[in-house]
């Protein structure tokens, strides 16, 4: 998503260091290791399968791409446990990956009949199914009304728990449009927002980008760019509070003074692309180092 635009602002430099911190199958990856002469790419993912297709996609850059399966929000111990130098780029792309979207038995789309699994680390011991089929009704109409932002949650919620079990997608899929109110031709799915409310209940999605934007900055040289890309109004939100945040106290340049979407030719290539946002920041040269400079 965005990578032209993506790789502008990262502005790589051939002998630096950078972090992909969500690489995913490699796509943003492979466009920062080919800049690459002495620098080094560290790519982070919790998802052990799409690093392995990743590893495969990146195996000509050898030694300059080092892989490692871990949350993003680890990114300050990763870099200390690498004893990393400071870094001079880091790209999150938030979105979820198309293996995961595409692979039936992970469970994450309902357009294809699985598992309601949800879980990007298979490590992780909650899936979709234990929050559906266990959560009280008021808890689960909170949590996607929260998450999800679906208006529809109580009547969503009461629909569930009358339907239980709920057997896999299609089973859920089909029980949350029936609940859905009718609000004239609808351009989502009706059970878009329940998904993504149990996707990010089961990853633990706002949790982890909360510890990541706190714990980056501290990783980044001066100069460092800082590129963060988001699919929804809440992830979207976090970023650009956290990035206002952090240059009210000095300590990045927020460079995209509104947020970057991409163009309408990428979305008729990728449709997956039109909720894509981007935003930027530079980390800044503490001001006790700045008077020393100067």
């Amino acid at each position: 998503m965005l990578a032209e635009e993506a790789l502008r602002w990262l502005q790589v430099e051939p002998a630096g260091t950078y972090v992909d911190a969500t690489v995913g199958l490699g796509g943003h990856a492979v466009e920062i290791a080919r800049r690459l002469t002495a620098g080094r790419l560290i790519g982070l993912d919790r998802d052990a399968r799409a690093l392995e297709i990743a590893r495969e996609n990146l195996k000509e850059y050898g030694g300059r791409v080092v892989l490692v399966q871990a949350d993003f929000s680890r990114i300050d111990e990763v870099a200390r446990e690498m004893n990393l130098p400071p870094i001079n780029g880091i790209l999150a792309d938030l979105g979820v990956s198309s293996l995961q979207l595409d692979t039936a038995e992970r469970g994450f789309s309902f357009r294809l009949a699985g598992p309601l699994d949800m879980r990007m680390d298979s490590r992780i011991a909650l899936t979709a199914a234990d929050i559906v089929n266990q959560t009280a009704e008021a808890e689960l109409a909170g949590l996607l009304y929260r998450l999800g932002e679906e208006r529809d949650s109580r009547r969503i919620a009461r629909a569930i728990v009358r339907a239980r079990p709920i057997r896999g997608t299609e089973h859920l899929a089909k029980v949350v449009a029936g609940a859905r109110t009718s609000r004239g031709r609808q351009k989502l799915h009706p059970a878009t927002k329940t998904f993504l409310a149990l996707r990010i209940a089961v990853n633990r999605e706002l949790e982890e980008l909360g510890q990541f934007l706190d714990r980056a900055p501290a990783t980044l040289a001066p100069g460092a760019r800082w590129v963060v890309l988001s699919y929804h109004s809440l992830e979207d939100r976090m970023v650009k509070q956290e990035f206002r945040r952090l240059a009210g106290d000095g300590v990045v340049k927020v460079l995209t003074r509104k947020v970057v979407r991409p163009n309408e030719a990428e979305v008729g290539v990728n449709p997956r692309a039109r909720s894509a946002k981007m935003r930027v920041a530079e980390k800044l040269m503490p001001p006790a180092a700045e008077e020393l400079a100067s």
